[in-house]
């Protein structure tokens, strides 16, 4: 069963490949039904569901929109300019019944692009657009009560990881104006329903929002140093006589007649204390150490208790009633901590740090026992580097205490009182001193430009402005008078003539086109059609291997292919190939090249059993990635000796949104000796 479904997987990925997602769907429903916890073909099903549920109208517009236009329109009807638009473009326009298409409208746009010419003429004319297929467009008036009847809404289903599904529901619904919004906070997620253009926002904004909290490790060391010294010298004499009364010689009892009659020496005895000779030294030091670790995250209180909890008896009488209630006392060393980190590796520390000790015990009037605790605290904050250290000393309690027992007069004799005297000198010192460092576990990462900041349309329409385009042309403008103006640039060659009467040029060839308009001063209209960018690649990327030297026979070792491009890339295949006889594939894995900005993509793999890779990986949506990232992780496993074994790129065709090759040179071929 495992390797058929093996086989399975590889079928639906070749099915994936060719665009066959009905075939790849039904393979991977049966699968399932076998093993669902098939974590490979269950990861694969989400992917193809996300691509097929994923609307492409737009996206299938794109290289309609991208096509080159140059267009130059003066006082003319509004139905005039979409007619040339979409013979230029071959894009359809319906209009809403409420739309005033012999309207006047102005257009002047050079070297722009068709997207940019519908987006701009529908905004200066208050009309909106709404995509119905790949090749029409629904013109309509841009109103309260037309938006309400033409405008599409979209519903997602938001699971955060991180943040507070209700904070960021407040967020969406103070930036966006989100229209309904519903949060779950037993599984943190959101439900959001709006415009495909609010959802793009709300994509943007809870991918900045939604990261994990910065986490610190504190690592605290408390040390309490305690010394005592303790002298006691001298002879202590007895300090009492004590007279006891002897019992009669009858055995009778001792009356006070008897003690009055009979006081001497047989009817009482006399009694004096011991004599104590006093040679004592005594030295003693005390070390606590207590070394905890805990790890707190950004804003969150933590706090380390190392001690007793005492019990305190406390006793309530109500008549004949009496009862007993226990109240705990923390008696020992508290450290409470709350770290604030900051993105320069900073670490803010609020600590507050006390040491406590029973000093005495004392039972009170109704038998209840209480103590008396003797405290010493300290509370601050500190501003410390990642891995800086901050020792906290000073807590000092000092104690001296000197004490003299004397036989009166003959203690106070100078040299001789030391025989009729005893001294005692007692000098305690308690110190506490707390060292602490923090250790930044994960900071929060400045996110790149295009992410913290984008564009989100207007006040009353989250539809932003496309970007302006780079085709360009070689415009002939020829003049009643017969002057003649050429404008060169690029991509094209057009002729436009613009005559008092109606002009064409019969002998327009390709590359070339030419509408004559005869609708006043100036009207003109250079109509570019693009040159096939496959003959047209730019350069501007390079790919680089990163990965181990050499390993050994039975392990698995991880290669990464990164890639470096100036140019925006949105599609990447790529083939591979390896030394068989050394080398097993382990498994292929996406980078984040193309995931940039929290994009999602579409990524299949397929591996020829002779030892080739085919990978491809397309980025879905809007925009396009730049700049540094790795674009794919290979799991090799080594399965024999080999002084030079060799992973290399066969060939790769990276593409704009716009489908324009980027010329990339193929990166040298990765080396790796495998050891016995």
């Amino acid at each position: 069963m495992q390797n058929r479904h093996a086989l399975t997987i590889q079928d639906v990925k070749a099915a994936l490949n060719q665009n066959d997602t009905a075939f790849a769907a039904n393979k991977l429903r049966e699968l399932l039904i076998e093993n669902p916890n098939n974590a490979e073909a269950r990861t694969m099903q989400q992917s193809l569901q996300e691509k097929i549920a994923r609307p492409a109208l737009e996206t299938a517009l794109a290289t309609s929109f991208k096509k080159p236009i140059t267009i130059e329109f003066k006082d003319v009807a509004l139905k005039q300019v979409f007619e040339v638009i979409s013979r230029t473009s071959g894009l359809n326009f319906l209009f809403d019944k409420d739309v005033k298409t012999d309207q006047k409208t102005s257009i002047f746009l050079k070297n722009s692009t068709i997207e940019s010419a519908v987006h701009f003429t529908l905004l200066t004319n208050q009309l909106e657009q709404q995509i119905l297929d790949a090749s029409t467009i629904l013109i309509y008036p841009n109103t309260p009560a037309k938006l309400k009847d033409y405008q599409e809404m979209m519903v997602k289903t938001f699971f955060l990881a991180n943040a507070e599904a209700k904070s960021v529901a407040t967020t969406l619904k103070t930036i966006l104006k989100i229209r309904d919004i519903v949060v779950d906070e037993k599984l943190n997620l959101m439900i959001v329903r709006d415009s495909p253009d609010a959802i793009r926002l709300a994509e943007k904004i809870i991918a900045m929002q939604d990261v994990p909290e910065p986490e610190v490790m504190l690592e605290v060391e408390i040390l309490e140093i305690k010394r005592s010294r303790l002298q006691e010298l001298g002879i202590k004499w007895p300090d009492s006589l004590n007279l006891i009364p002897l019992p009669s010689i009858a055995g009778g009892s001792l009356t006070l007649r008897d003690l009055k009659n009979n006081v001497n020496s047989g009817t009482v005895s006399a009694g004096i204390g011991n004599l104590t000779v006093n040679a004592k030294k005594q030295d003693s030091d005390v070390n606590l150490l207590a070394n905890p670790r805990i790890r707190a995250r950004n804003h969150e209180k933590a706090k380390i208790m190392i001690g007793e909890r005492v019990p305190n008896v406390t006793t309530t009488t109500s008549g004949t009633f009496v009862s007993d209630s226990i109240a705990y006392l923390d008696v020992g060393l508290t450290l409470n901590v709350e770290p604030t980190v900051y993105l320069d590796n900073d670490v803010a520390i609020k600590v507050s740090m006390e040491v406590s000790s029973i000093v005495s015990q004392f039972q009170t009037k109704n038998g209840s026992s209480a103590y008396t605790i003797g405290t010493r605290s300290a509370n601050t904050v500190l501003r410390l580097r990642d891995g800086e250290n901050q020792v906290l000393a000073g807590l000092i309690n000092d104690e001296d205490r000197r004490s003299a027992t004397k036989i009166p007069f003959l203690g106070e004799v100078p040299i001789l009182g030391r025989l009729f005297s005893t001294n005692a000198d007692n000098n305690t010192k308690n110190e506490i001193v707390l060292s602490i460092t923090p250790h930044i576990i994960r900071n929060i990462q400045r996110p790149i430009a295009a992410v913290a900041e984008f564009r989100s349309g207007t006040d009353s329409s989250f539809r932003t402005r496309p970007d302006s385009g780079s085709g360009s042309a070689i415009v002939t403008t020829q003049t009643g008078n017969g002057s003649t103006s050429t404008e060169n640039t690029s991509l094209n060659n057009h002729n436009t003539n613009n005559n008092n009467g109606s002009g064409s040029n019969p002998n327009a060839g390709l590359g070339q086109s030419n509408y004559g308009q005869n609708q006043g001063i100036g009207n003109v209209l250079n109509n570019p059609i693009p040159v096939s960018t496959q003959n047209n690649p730019i350069s501007g990327s390079k790919l680089t291997w990163q990965g181990p030297t050499q390993t050994k026979v039975g392990e698995i070792f991880t290669l990464q292919l990164q890639m470096q491009s100036d140019q925006s890339i949105n599609s990447l295949p790529l083939n591979l190939s390896y030394d068989t006889k050394a080398l097993q594939l382990v498994g292929v894995s996406e980078g984040t090249f193309l995931k940039q900005g929290g994009a999602q993509t579409n990524f299949t793999s397929r591996v020829d059993p002779n030892g080739p890779i085919f990978i491809s990986t397309t980025r879905l949506g809007d925009g396009s990635a730049t700049s540094n990232g790795i674009v794919m992780i290979i799991n090799f496993k080594a399965i024999a000796t080999s002084e030079a074994s060799t992973v290399q790129v066969l060939s790769v065709t990276p593409t704009t949104a716009i489908g324009q090759i980027v010329s990339t040179a193929l990166p040298t071929p990765f080396s790796i000796k495998i050891l016995p």
